[in-house]
């Protein structure tokens, strides 16, 4: 227990987030040179105005991090240029990261998650270790390093867990990203042979009843899909670079889409990975803790408002849709973060 520790202190451990404020009028005019296009080709690419909009709440995501995960090394802020006006650049945590920083100039301008995602490995100054929050994904109550990060070899921890795929919505990118990502995978693992190389694995007691899903399905030399939880995800900055070098072509036609298609690989494929070769430390799929779909109308939404209220679970993603009366959604979701994370972190003026 002593080394395992030792091993986890040593391993400096990063968070990347990613945020866009879509209110910025140069970026919103940087935008529309760019859409036009895409409004033309709109099953193929994403330009969907809610991947954008700001429920300005970015203030406790900060907050959260320094009560609840105080040992974190740095935070690289990742940002096509604008800033929130309250966010102190002078904390010594605080790595602000611009898309021309590290983005190759090639891909550039960028309003594709993907390319943004796929070239975090590019970030100055990164470590091995990070963990990527996406702005909606939030701490509620105190966290260690080994939700995130566990065993000796302090690997990533995630779920391997077999799952089945359709697309039935030719507008969901993710979808199709998902089944690309299926592909490249299986052009390099044999399922049954990684099983059975990582049998305790796949057949773990964290994961209850699918530990015998994934025993019935053994047989299978195809992947044909993991499940996945929208929460903040556990990577290895040599994870990014060992697929840009077995898949350059790949991941440099994603990150040369201006906007979200179809043909993208997506960074869960980072994560699909990390699972067919076992570099993971198994931990249940709801350890970390879930993810809340906005709806419309207040009276909708009091599981999300208690489950924040309440600091049920130690990590929440609040998923945008595009059917929420926003401006009162906006502010009773600040009202239930207050409660919590009422005082001003160091990362505020």
């Amino acid at each position: 227990m002593l080394e395992r520790k030792r091993n986890l202190t040593n391993n400096a451990i990063d968070f990347v987030i990613t945020w866009v404020n879509g209110n910025d009028p140069e970026w919103r005019k940087e935008k529309s040179l760019y859409s036009g296009d895409a409004i033309s080709n709109s099953f193929e690419l994403d330009i969907r105005e809610e991947r954008y909009r700001d429920w300005d709440n970015l203030q406790y995501w900060f907050r959260g991090v320094e009560k609840f995960a105080p040992w974190v090394r740095k935070i690289h802020f990742v940002t096509w240029g604008h800033l929130p006006k309250w966010l102190n650049l002078d904390n010594p945590k605080l790595h602000i990261v611009n898309h021309k920083d590290y983005i190759p100039k090639t891909f550039l301008p960028t309003f594709n998650s993907h390319t943004i995602e796929w070239n975090f490995h590019r970030i100055s100054g990164l470590s091995e270790h990070f963990v990527y929050f996406n702005d909606d994904m939030f701490l509620l109550r105190p966290v260690k390093r080994e939700l995130f990060f566990a065993g000796k070899d302090c690997l990533p921890t995630d779920f391997a867990i077999t799952s089945t795929l359709s697309v039935t919505d030719k507008k969901d990118t993710v979808q199709y990203a998902k089944f690309n990502n299926i592909v490249i995978l299986n052009s390099h693992f044999d399922k049954k042979e990684q099983m059975k190389k990582n049998l305790n694995k796949w057949i773990n007691l964290e994961y209850g009843w699918n530990s015998l899903r994934n025993l019935i399905f053994m047989g299978e030399h195809h992947f044909k899909a993991f499940a996945n939880n929208h929460l903040a995800f556990s990577y290895l900055k040599t994870e990014i670079e060992d697929l840009w070098n077995v898949e350059f072509e790949e991941l440099d036609n994603t990150c040369k889409h201006k906007f979200r298609s179809r043909d993208d690989v997506n960074q869960w494929l980072i994560r699909y990975w990390h699972l067919a070769k076992g570099k993971f430390v198994p931990i249940g799929r709801y350890k970390k803790g879930r993810v809340y779909e906005v709806y419309n109308g207040i009276e909708q939404n009091q599981e999300l408002f208690k489950v924040i209220e309440n600091q049920t679970m130690p990590i929440i993603c609040i998923n945008d849709n595009d059917n929420v009366d926003f401006e009162p959604m906006k502010e009773r979701i600040k009202q239930a973060f207050d409660k919590i994370l009422h005082e001003k972190s160091s990362f505020e003026k």
